[in-house]
């Protein structure tokens, strides 16, 4: 519904604005974050963050499973009050991991602000790197070919990839190349065979 609503929106603006003044480029930003050391080092603290509240959830579960350990092995030796006790104790420690496990790991959770912390860094510049080049080269529009606008079709032509990369001061080394479109056959010519196995062409 929303890259429906984006593209009408897209075909009226580009409606209003005369053919012969349009002009458009598209970046790859998956290809340009992945050069970024700021992203790079973004994603490891990231990585470090995540492993962390892990282990502490981990640590609340063994921890659990030590009290249900202890309370079976005792069970038989304890009072219905204490039992009581027991069972609502380990209940409070699973609530407790649970919820700890919702603060983090959940929706709009601890670990997703703190991506979007670290992440502000890197995008930001590649934002600035992005609007500087469509400045400089006059550019109506740029796309994203790495967002959920579905680009179909696209023109190398039209790849300021490798200017964003230079104003950000990446090396654009192993940037995949768009895929061509399979080149129409023509007939070959016929082929003699000579004696020793190898293929001569037919004098014209």
């Amino acid at each position: 519904m929303k890259k429906g609503l984006f593209f009408i929106l897209l075909c009226a603006v580009c409606l209003a604005i005369p053919a012969q003044a349009q002009k458009f480029g598209y970046v790859d930003s998956e290809f340009i974050l992945g050069k970024m050391p700021e992203y790079q080092k973004a994603l490891s603290e990231i990585d470090k963050f995540a492993d962390k509240w892990s282990k502490d959830i981990q640590d609340k579960y063994v921890e659990i499973e030590k009290l249900q350990k202890g309370y079976q092995a005792e069970e038989i030796l304890l009072t219905e009050d204490m039992k009581r006790d027991r069972q609502r104790v380990l209940s409070e420690k699973e609530r407790e991991a649970r919820e700890y496990n919702n603060k983090v790991f959940g929706y709009q959770g601890l670990l997703f602000e703190k991506k979007k912390e670290l992440m502000k860094a890197p995008m930001e510049l590649i934002n600035r790197a992005i609007e500087k080049v469509s400045l400089q080269k006059k550019l109506d529009f740029m796309f994203d070919k790495a967002s959920d606008f579905v680009m179909l079709y696209t023109n190398p032509r039209h790849d300021y990839t490798d200017y964003v990369m230079e104003e950000l001061g990446l090396d654009a080394a192993n940037k995949p190349k768009p895929t061509a479109a399979p080149a129409p056959t023509t007939p070959t010519q016929p082929v003699n065979s000579s004696p020793d196995n190898k293929t001569t062409t037919k004098p014209k």
